[in-house]
């Protein structure tokens, strides 16, 4: 029977288009499941607001009446005229071990990019940063943290088959949190602070962090702006995120670094693994989902690092060492053993080079992907 593919029209398809990656990864070891809530809500305009800068569709597949896989496609506008381009992305692509499955989605979202004067569509990308990001590649015999993506291995032999090239890929470490804080770190973050009059905040409580969370977004529009991919958020994105995120983490993980001005200069985030957690709660957070939340934050070996950011004008002067002084200071009066970064671009060779100084594997790596869409008959 041949694959029909049905526009997102109504409540019921929009779960429908949630729930089928529980299908798809139902047996996987590896897969750890989003918030089925959080999901809904981030492909909704009415509760997303990153969605105001965007024109977009999405996508389910049907085969024997079935459904067989997801996509959607987007216009980014906000994007497209900060990085002065003319591209279309594609997000949450999704489907079964059929050629036919997906190029029948991924026609159907060049289709469109095309109708909308794209010149080229890449992905998997999302509609913000904090959204999802990259298709996975490598390490699929690895858990990923919960910031991060976990895809099926025949998705890349798709992709390729379909005509799609690498434009950049994002690379994961598993870092050994050593003993030992080595004497020479110390000194370095010791010495930022004495000679630049830098404090480092730390906190006990979520009540405390979520004042500076403006802020903090702000910073990472400084921060991140020649990112690959980066869109700045806006005012209203940002208190979307803070009321989305902030009270997730666990605040005394959370350190940032405020100047003599009292100026947030940077910061990084980090938490306890939540991957296990989520598996055990399987997209819902009631009647037992919180439960197993609570033990991760309680108890847990490995902390995933989610973000870190450094005021551009201040990068490379010894900030990034205080920062890791002070989280590895809290790993282990917490007993972490284990940090999983989320990912690196690979070109992002300070950053890398950082991590290696640690015991670690480079274990994981996503890609995003392209195709010009100028001259192609689909």
């Amino acid at each position: 029977m041949s694959v029909i593919i049905k526009k997102i029209e109504s409540e019921k398809d929009i779960r429908l288009f949630v729930d089928i990656q529980f299908k798809l990864y139902k047996n996987s070891k590896f897969w750890v499941p989003p918030l089925k809530k959080d999901e809904i809500k981030s492909i909704k305009r009415e509760t997303n607001p990153s969605l105001k800068d965007v024109d977009f569709e999405l996508w389910i597949a049907y085969k024997d009446n079935e459904p067989v896989g997801r996509i959607g496609a987007m216009i980014h506008h906000k994007s497209n005229q900060f990085r002065n381009e003319n591209v279309a992305r594609f997000t949450r692509f999704e489907f079964i071990n059929d050629i036919e499955v997906s190029k029948a989605l991924i026609h159907t979202a060049e289709a469109w990019a095309k109708a909308k004067g794209a010149d080229a569509i890449l992905g998997p990308l999302g509609f913000s940063n904090l959204d999802h990001q990259g298709m996975q590649v490598e390490g699929f015999e690895f858990l990923p943290s919960y910031a991060s993506e976990y895809h099926h291995s025949y998705y890349l032999e798709h992709l390729t088959k379909l005509g799609y090239e690498k434009k950049t890929d994002w690379i994961e470490f598993r870092v050994t949190i050593p003993d030992q804080i080595p004497e020479k770190a110390i000194k370095v973050a010791d010495s930022v602070k004495e000679r630049f009059g830098m404090k480092v905040l730390a906190f006990n409580n979520t009540k405390d962090l979520i004042p500076y969370g403006k802020s903090l977004f702000l910073l990472i529009n400084e921060a991140f702006s020649e990112l690959f991919s980066f869109v700045p958020f806006s005012e209203s994105s940002i208190d979307y995120y803070v009321n989305k995120y902030l009270p997730l983490l666990k605040a005394k993980f959370v350190k940032l670094i405020i100047d003599k001005d009292e100026n947030l200069v940077g910061f990084i985030v980090p938490m306890p693994s939540l991957s296990l957690a989520m598996q055990k709660a399987k997209g819902k957070l009631f009647p037992f989902g919180w439960y197993h939340l609570l033990n991760a934050y309680k108890n847990n070996d490995t902390i995933d690092l989610l973000l870190t950011g450094i005021d551009p004008k201040l990068q490379g002067m010894g900030y990034s060492a205080l920062l890791m002084v002070e989280t590895q200071k809290t790993a282990q009066e917490n007993g972490a053993k284990y940090a999983e970064t989320t990912g690196i671009f690979e070109t992002n060779s300070k950053a890398i080079q950082h991590w290696k100084n640690y015991e670690h594997v480079q274990h994981k790596r996503k890609r995003c992907f392209i195709k010009q869409l100028t001259n192609n008959v689909l």
